[in-house]
């Protein structure tokens, strides 16, 4: 062994009988050699502890096989989905996931993205559209191919690929639901206010527009992090500043969840005094009481086919399309 202590392939290829080739060879590309070589090689891999460098390879082969994905949480069962998604579409590949927090900072986004693109990453994954001049400008400037996750980029946009749904379409379609439903003060709470909350916000404003119905009174908005105990908080707020609000579109299924709860501590009947939806369909929204109204949103799949696209770019293959569209689902239950 060298200096370092790290066995060397070489070590391996000689404590196995076979040429450095073969050896390498037969760790990279397996189908290529014969049971009986790869066998050995397994063994001599296994016998000296050797662990291949990654470096190495990716300066020789001109591909790191890394894949960085950027989330704005961890915590949230909204990114966790995502990134199983992730996770399970590189699985075939012999590709390292490296994650990204941002926790919705542009700031944090940078300085990800900047320490990441020093490990040469085959592929990006963003969590939004819209990104800093900063970010914007080293992505241009890396020129490794991303694809932007949870929102579409807009369809004359030929270079911009992206997987997910239309945020603003679907806070639209939740809000003419409550509309057909014969809800007309209808209030919009949102928090932590990132991208895809306020296209949201968009998509409940152009409904309510086109009922005539329109009011900005109706918003109670905030920068706070999204939790269960906010909803409660900001339902209070609406209950006591717009007494005549007989539906509240919570921007997401945790205020849903919160305002709920409000309401049952304090007599409020759910809906016969206000109706309640959220947004992205969290596992115990079936099962609340009342069980909660809200968007089934494609979390895994959009992981998993947003990595699917950045695997095939990157390999070289021309994808069946750079803009897709996974749709969502309107889910009509008692709150609502």
């Amino acid at each position: 062994m060298r200096g370092t202590g790290r066995t060397t392939l070489e070590e391996v290829a000689a404590h196995a009988g076979v040429s450095t080739m073969t050896a390498s060879r037969a760790l990279s590309q397996p189908r290529l050699v014969s049971d009986a070589t790869r066998a050995k090689v397994e063994l001599a891999v296994a016998e000296l502890g050797y662990v291949p460098n990654r470096a190495a390879r990716a300066l020789a082969s001109a591909q790191s096989r890394v894949i960085v994905a950027l989330v704005p949480s961890l915590s949230n069962v909204v990114f966790t989905a995502v990134l199983d998604g992730i996770q399970d579409a590189l699985a075939a590949g012999d590709y390292q996931l490296l994650i990204g927090n941002t926790r919705y900072s542009d700031a944090e986004e940078e300085k990800l993205l900047r320490t990441y693109l020093q490990s040469n990453p085959d592929g990006i994954l963003l969590s939004s559209l819209s990104h800093s001049p900063e970010v914007a400008r080293m992505l241009a400037a890396s020129r490794v191919p991303a694809v932007s996750m949870m929102d579409l980029a807009d369809e004359a946009d030929v270079d911009r690929m992206s997987v997910g749904f239309s945020q603003l379409d679907a806070g639209g379609a939740l809000t003419r639901h409550l509309l057909g439903r014969g809800y007309r003060r209808i209030a919009f709470i949102g928090a932590q206010l990132d991208e895809r909350t306020l296209r949201r916000a968009d998509g409940y404003r152009q409904a309510m527009r086109a009922a005539g119905l329109a009011d900005p009174r109706l918003e109670i908005m905030t920068p706070e992090p999204s939790t269960i105990a906010l909803g409660a908080e900001l339902m209070r707020q609406a209950l006591e500043t717009l007494p005549d609000c007989d539906a509240v579109f919570c921007c997401n299924d945790d205020l849903a969840h919160g305002a709920i709860y409000y309401c049952q501590r304090h007599a409020v009947r759910v809906p016969q005094d206000v109706a309640i939806a959220g947004f992205n369909d969290l596992p115990a929204s079936a099962w609340m009481v009342p069980s909660l109204t809200t968007v089934d949103t494609p979390r895994y799949r959009i992981g998993y086919e947003a990595a699917t696209l950045l695997l095939d770019v990157v390999g070289g293959r021309v994808p069946r399309a750079t803009r897709v569209d996974l749709g969502f689902t309107l889910r009509e239950r008692e709150s609502a």
